[in-house]
């Protein structure tokens, strides 16, 4: 016994049967007839079925009562025959369906087929009911309801159906349009394709976001035109939710509406790649065969990911089909696009939108949205834009906003939008940040002492690219830095980023101690397809990914592999790096930062004075390949701290220890002998301001919480530090309450 597909029917015709069972058992029936579901029909007054009825009875002057009244006569007196098929209802009660049941499901998916639909719908089944050979022909075309009468009443508008496929040349030429802008070039290349004798299926292949689908909808426009190629009449695209619902059957609705013209495939990929990778497998054969046919003309779309790995190895396409690359959109293209976005942006979010906002926002796009290309990251960042200033003219926001809050977006909107987006600070210096850099050397140097070549360096470097004088493939800039343990290396690298960010944690710090192996590469920017870890991504590229703008420290460069200071070549010279996954990296808006202990014994040691910057970079050359040290915008030598440096420097570690326990209320005071005293207990002078932190921890730190465990001092405590013979002492006092 077979089972009705409920695949195949429309929700209102799945309603109706529903229906009609219910009919059936109250009327004692064994199988359910078509009368049975023309009544449904008639006592369900939404019914599509239902208004063409009632189209009819006011056209040809009958009553539907009188009609409704005659079909259950008709029920109570007809038996149908069995044709050994079932439909179970929602309400869960199982019906056989007669014979001529089966004939007007049958008709009715052929009526459906032919008017382009997906699913047979009541107004299908009608049609299918008013046709010779089935019980309710009769008491249809005796009120002058016949077949031809009802496919004129379906080619109404009232009553179409909004299918599954849509033609765009229609569309166009009814006056529904969406102004495109014409990328000439590529129209002409398209229309060539598209005018072969044979085998005119187009893959068009692109990242997202650069315009495949509109390329495609500006040749339906020339199409409606009458200015296409010769012999195409539409260009039909299917609906979305119809792939999602029933791949093949959507595929197989959209040949038929193409027949002659072009069916359109976005993300044509997605029917590939097995049940593994394939998110529409069901339509995988299907969309084969419509490669193999020769009255319509298929274009898909593609990335280039997706045609490498998926539809390159699918013969029908490889073999049937040309490939037609689109480039992402240049500026000019770019900005020439968004003019003609701009009248529905200002329509859609009631404002107005200057002219050279739109300059701004191609140029910003594609420096600094590089994941996503023209045109699309450039219409992207506008509709950001124009929420943000939509949001600004809002009365009791959440949220206070940083524009102005007039109805007018500019250039500066769209530079506060990319930052936003990124966390580059790109918008135009006011008077308070450009007061903090013009002081950057002096908020520096409070934490770097006695560095003040490399403090130089650095801030130059950082305000230059800060007021838009940089190059803009290149980082802000790549130094190395030189120096004995202990100088400060890595500390300026993390008050830089202090001072960019605001936090330490926005430094991208990486051990090249943990580097040393070939392998270690794919760590660094992902393994390749078919490695392992090839999803997980690599450490530095996946934190470059999310946030663009940052300082990248190589601690310990010398450690690194060979193989990994090649990879580091590209970032330092284009500013970009390709992962494992084949994306690329943008490293323009960073800070690239190299450390090495390479010829510390020679600029630690004091008796070779201006010679030993020479002999440790002949170190360094015999080290790093020429090619490398040649990308680096500079290489800074640390000077060896003196003892006045080391006494600072302890000065700023003890502030540190004073800031916790003041968190606690004890105030910490320590005499100028205190402090010579705990330098001196530094062992290491050659080790630089690195023994301090060990010192404190040892003659500081530890007696201090001995002493806040057993004595638990009160709030305001003020604790004296001075030096003794062989320890710190100290003595504390309370506050003195009234």
């Amino acid at each position: 016994m077979g089972t009705l597909n409920l695949d195949i029917l429309s929700q209102e015709m799945t309603a109706s049967l529903n229906d009609a069972v219910a009919l059936l058992y109250l009327h004692g029936q064994k199988v359910l007839t078509p009368e049975l579901l023309l009544l449904a029909m008639l006592r369900t007054p939404g019914c599509t079925a239902r208004k063409i009825l009632g189209r009819f009875s006011k056209g040809r002057g009958f009553d539907l009562a009188d009609l409704e009244r005659e079909v259950e006569s008709q029920v109570r007196m007809r038996r149908g025959y069995d044709a050994d098929f079932t439909f179970t209802a929602q309400s869960g009660r199982p019906a056989r369906l007669s014979d001529e049941m089966l004939v007007v499901l049958d008709e009715g998916k052929t009526i459906a087929e032919a008017m382009g639909e997906m699913w047979v719908g009541t107004e299908h089944a009608l049609a299918a009911m008013s046709q010779a050979g089935v019980s309710t022909a009769g008491l249809l075309q005796r009120r002058g309801i016949t077949p031809t009468a009802l496919t004129e009443m379906l080619a109404d508008q009232s009553f179409a159906r909004k299918g599954p496929a849509v033609d765009w040349v229609t569309q166009a030429r009814n006056g529904d349009v969406r102004l495109v802008t014409f990328r000439e070039a590529l129209l002409r290349d398209l229309m060539g394709l598209l005018s072969l004798a044979g085998e005119r299926h187009v893959i068009l292949v692109g990242p997202p976001g650069v315009g495949k689908r509109s390329l495609v909808y500006s040749l339906a426009l020339l199409i409606a035109e009458e200015r296409g190629p010769a012999g195409i009449r539409s260009v039909i695209n299917v609906s979305e939710q119809a792939y999602l619902d029933n791949p093949a059957q959507a595929i197989r609705a959209g040949l038929r509406r193409a027949q002659g013209g072009i069916l359109v495939v976005p993300d044509i990929h997605r029917f590939f790649g097995g049940a593994l990778y394939a998110e529409l497998p069901d339509g995988a054969k299907p969309m084969q065969r419509a490669f193999l046919e020769t009255g319509v003309a298929v274009i898909g779309t593609t990335t280039p990911d997706g045609h490498q790995s998926r539809l390159s190895k699918v013969a029908a396409i490889a073999q049937h089909s040309r490939v037609l690359h689109v480039p992402p959109a240049s500026e000019e293209e770019t900005f020439e696009i968004l003019r003609v976005h701009k009248p529905s942006l200002e329509q859609e979010y009631a404002i107005s939108i200057a002219e050279e906002s739109l300059e701004v926002a191609a140029s910003m796009a594609r420096r600094y949205l590089s994941e996503q290309p023209l045109p699309g990251g450039a219409v992207h960042l506008l509709h950001r834009t124009c929420a943000l200033v939509r949001m600004s003219m809002q009365e009791n926001l959440a949220f206070s906003s940083r524009l102005s809050g007039d109805a007018v977006l500019d250039a500066d909107d769209v530079l506060l939008a990319v930052s936003q987006m990124t966390n580059i600070p790109v918008t135009r210096l006011g008077a308070d940040e450009r007061s903090r850099y013009a002081r950057m050397v002096e908020h520096i140097k409070k934490r770097i002492i006695g560095q003040d070549e490399a403090v130089l360096a650095l801030s130059r470097a950082v305000k230059t690219a800060r007021v838009g004088l940089k190059d803009p493939r290149r980082p802000i800039g790549s130094f190395l830095f030189l120096g004995p343990t202990g100088v400060g290396k890595t500390e300026l690298c993390r008050a830089l980023a202090e001072f960019m960010f605001g936090s330490e944690e926005s430094m991208v710090a990486l051990d090249m101690s943990e580097y040393m192996d070939e392998s270690a590469v794919n760590r660094l920017i992902g393994a390749p397809p078919g490695y392992v870890g090839y999803e997980s991504g690599g450490q530095l590229t996946d934190r470059m990914q999310r946030s663009p703008y940052a300082v990248v420290l190589f601690d310990e460069a010398e450690k690194a592999h060979p193989r990994v200071l090649d990879v580091l070549l590209q970032m330092m010279e284009e500013g970009r790096l390709t992962d494992g996954k084949g994306r690329q990296v943008s490293f323009s808006e960073a800070v690239i930062l190299l450390t090495s202990n390479l010829g510390a014994a020679y600029l630690g040691d004091p008796e070779l004075g201006d010679g030993a910057r020479e002999m440790a970079m002949r170190e360094v050359k015999a080290h790093f390949r020429p090619e490398f040290l040649n990308r680096l915008d500079e290489i800074i030598f640390f000077n060896r701290l003196t003892d006045e440096d080391l006494l600072k420097i302890l000065d700023l570690l003890l502030g540190r220890e004073r800031q916790m326990l003041s968190e606690r209320g004890i105030e910490l005071k320590l005499t100028d002998g205190a402090k010579r005293w705990l330098l001196a207990q530094n062992d290491h002078p050659e080790w630089g301001a690195r023994p301090l932190r060990r010192i404190i921890q040892r003659h500081l730190r530890e007696h201090l919480a001995d002493y806040l465990l057993t004595a638990d001092p009160p709030a305001g405590t003020v604790v004296h530090m001075d030096e003794g013979p062989s320890a710190l002492t100290f003595q504390a006092h309370a506050p003195s309450h009234p």
